[in-house]
């Protein structure tokens, strides 16, 4: 259960709280190695035969977050694919973690994908606000705020374009009780003190809220913590699209799964969207400097990506035209490698980066142009985002449409 593992000539490290890549004799920070956490965690690689089937089933051609490995592991993603030939059903579950009043780039990684899985799917989603866990985790932050901060990121949520008839989004504060609080103590008597301290490494100066708080994000993982959408047979599986160092959470999930008689919640994992210090961590909501905020403005995203975006370049510009670039631990590419939707575009500007013909400059000039007409497109959409519709997707007395589409056959055009 361990969640960090030797890389070079130091650990890796990777868990819920703490990413940072292998650190060099020299002190240099290495790039996350995903192979090696397929082979600690246990999961199975996304292959291009799962691909296609994914598209042959749902009619619609795989993401690009599919196409370029960026979702690259899972859990019984074959499972849910079986249910959905078979026209039984399933729901998505996601979540945030409230830490701060406004998301940032790093944070719509997993809901620009479920987006593309509720259309895919015609699916059911869930989301969880952690504003307890924020509270809980954070010293400093009081719990008036952390519930502020969750209904102000439901808001950026919304913004990504949900439906509001086959999503419900809640804060843990508002709606425990009920199914979702039977659950929570059922899953709690399951798992000993032992095994979250081996998963999460806990000490004795953490505040049992932290140890708890597993079992309060499993609980939405079983589908009649939301008797109004699904009933109470807890019968009906999820898919969990999740960074991988989600993945304790749900390795402990599944095996509480069984002993409670439920099915294993499916996953499906990304790889982290890098800070713009570069690909050995990940975005930081609570560190400014590593990140672009759905907030900022076209002016502060160029500043910073043109200050601090971590470049593969070489040291002057006869040099990078002499030897080429490295895409592979250049920040601006590597966020083109999530948000750029061309393939033929994103193959160009890898080819001639790596040939020195592409500069470091106008690399980061197409990342910009890129990364500013999303955040402005999600900026024109929040403010259209009334407190009614946060209602509509917060009320657990508002009608939700379960149903999935009709598997199909091909990829539509």
């Amino acid at each position: 259960m361990a969640t960090e593992q030797k890389a070079g000539n130091a650990d890796q490290i990777v868990t819920p709280w703490d990413v940072q890549g292998a650190t060099t004799e020299d002190g240099k920070l290495e790039a996350i190695n995903y192979d090696r956490l397929i082979e600690q965690f246990g999961t199975r690689r996304i292959d291009a035969e799962m691909i296609a089937r994914f598209e042959r089933l749902t009619g619609v051609r795989a993401h690009p977050f599919l196409r370029r490995g960026l979702f690259f592991s899972h859990r019984d993603l074959g499972s849910i694919l079986d249910r959905f030939e078979k026209g039984k059903p399933f729901f998505l579950y996601t979540g945030r973690g409230p830490s701060s009043g406004s998301m940032h780039t790093g944070h719509m990684i997993p809901f620009l994908f479920c987006k593309y899985l509720q259309d895919a799917f015609n699916a059911p989603l869930v989301i969880q606000l952690t504003d307890d866990e924020k509270f809980l985790f954070k010293q400093d932050l009081k719990l008036d705020e952390a519930h502020k901060y969750a209904i102000e990121n439901a808001k950026d949520i919304i913004s990504f374009g949900f439906d509001p008839k086959r999503t419900f989004m809640f804060s843990n504060l508002d709606y425990m009780g009920g199914g979702f609080y039977s659950n929570v103590v059922k899953i709690a008597k399951c798992i000993t003190f032992s095994q979250a301290r081996a998963a999460f490494g806990f000490s004795d100066s953490d505040n049992i809220g932290k140890i708890h708080f597993a079992s309060i994000q499993a609980a939405p993982s079983f589908s009649n913590t939301f008797p109004h959408m699904f009933g109470t047979k807890g019968d009906i599986p999820c898919l969990i699209p999740c960074a991988i160092d989600q993945d304790p959470y749900f390795r402990i999930t599944r095996d509480v799964a069984v002993r409670l008689k439920y099915p294993k919640p499916a996953l499906i994992h990304a790889q982290f969207f890098p800070a713009l210090q570069g690909s050995g961590t990940k975005m930081s909501a609570s560190k400014a400097e590593s990140a672009i905020y759905i907030t900022d403005s076209p002016a502060v995203i160029k500043n910073k990506i043109n200050r601090h975006a971590f470049s593969g370049g070489g040291a002057t510009a006869e040099l990078h035209a002499t030897n080429g670039g490295n895409p592979d631990v250049d920040v601006a590419f590597q966020w083109l490698k999530f948000l750029l939707d061309d393939d033929a575009e994103l193959e160009t500007i890898e080819r001639t980066y790596r040939a020195g013909t592409l500069s470091t400059s106008n690399l980061k000039k197409r990342c910009i142009e890129v990364v500013t007409k999303i955040v402005v497109e999600i900026q024109e959409r929040r403010k259209l985002v009334t407190d009614e519709l946060v209602r509509e997707f917060m009320d657990p007395a508002a009608p939700k449409n379960i149903q999935l589409k009709t598997p199909v056959t091909g990829v539509k055009a």
